[in-house]
């Protein structure tokens, strides 16, 4: 391994690289006091979003979670040859540390340089978990803030929604931490996240509002045991678990099996791109899905025939 050598000990400075980054797009939109957003808008068009209501996931907490990943950190690496295998020649790092402090470390020398990147968080069971951000609510400020508990102290409402103060908790933990590993990935990266039915929908949300929901690469499932859970109170065994991945743009390419093209053609120009005409006969025979299957009438011979039944009928009443 190289020479260590001490460096000042802070952070990237991200909010700095975001205004620099707009500063280099949008030049314009900057004045000697910081940025015009009236400028801005301008230049954005119909991008802007001026509506009151909007979709998306939100929460208590979300803005603060967006800012607890833009302050720099004060933290410092420190090695340990004594605890490390083959110090001098290994290619590895193993990094130990609070994963917040971690990330923010790892953005001046890995900011776009990661190809994949795999985590497995909380999955959010339902206990309570602490993680030392500064903006991590207990139970009693949550219960104020969400007007479920007066001045007093008194209860408001009879509804503590604990589950709510659980997802809030997981979110505002995951949410500054997505944020950081999204700006370490290189153009083409991948992440994957494990995680299980308590917040797959929550996680797909904040995914798609820190990668972009048109970067969804797929959820994967996967059978995590052979036998009913013995927690399925619901009646319902909850045998599986989820890998969600998000790519971080289009240039992201997952290694499968190739599809073959030959069959595809666009003779008519088609706006859409390639097709192919397929066979549309049912898999089963008649004889075993008969329900599948329907005569095909020719319209052209059709009424020539109703006519002359019609007139036969006809006939025999008069």
């Amino acid at each position: 391994m190289k020479k260590l050598t001490e460096q000042y000990g802070k952070s990237l400075d991200m909010v700095n690289e975001n205004r620099e980054a707009l500063k280099a797009i949008f030049p314009e939109a900057f004045t000697e006091n910081g940025v015009d957003f009236e400028v801005l808008r301008q230049l954005l068009g119909d991008a802007v979003d001026e509506g009151e209501e909007k979709y998306g996931l939100t929460w208590h907490g979300k803005k603060k979670a967006r800012q607890i990943a833009l302050l720099p950190s004060l933290g410092t690496l420190r090695p340990c040859p004594e605890e490390s295998v083959d110090w001098d020649s290994t290619q590895n790092l193993f990094i130990e540390g609070d994963n917040l402090e971690v990330l923010k470390l790892l953005q001046k020398s890995y900011a776009n340089k990661v190809k994949m990147i795999y985590i497995d968080p909380p999955y959010n069971t339902g206990k309570e978990f602490i993680y030392p951000d500064k903006f991590q609510d207990n139970l009693d400020t949550y219960l104020r803030y969400t007007g479920q508990k007066g001045d007093d102290g008194f209860k408001t409402s009879s509804n503590t929604e604990s589950s709510g103060r659980f997802h809030t908790n997981w979110l505002n933990m995951m949410y500054p931490r997505l944020k950081l590993a999204r700006n370490l990935l290189k153009e083409d990266g991948i992440i994957f996240i494990s995680i299980d039915e308590n917040e797959c929908a929550n996680l797909r949300k904040i995914c798609d509002d820190i990668f972009g929901e048109e970067n969804l690469l797929g959820v994967f499932a996967w059978q995590r045991r052979q036998n009913a859970d013995s927690r399925n109170y619901s009646k319902v065994s909850p045998d599986h678990e989820y890998v969600v991945a998000f790519q971080k743009s289009s240039k992201a390419k997952l290694l499968g099996k190739s599809i073959d093209t030959s069959k595809y053609k666009n003779p008519d120009n088609d706006h859409r791109g390639p097709w192919a005409s397929i066979d549309l006969s049912g898999l089963a025979t008649k004889d075993q899905r008969p329900n599948l299957h329907y005569d095909i009438v020719d319209t052209s011979t059709a009424w020539h025939k109703l006519k002359s039944a019609f007139l036969c009928f006809y006939g025999i009443i008069l």
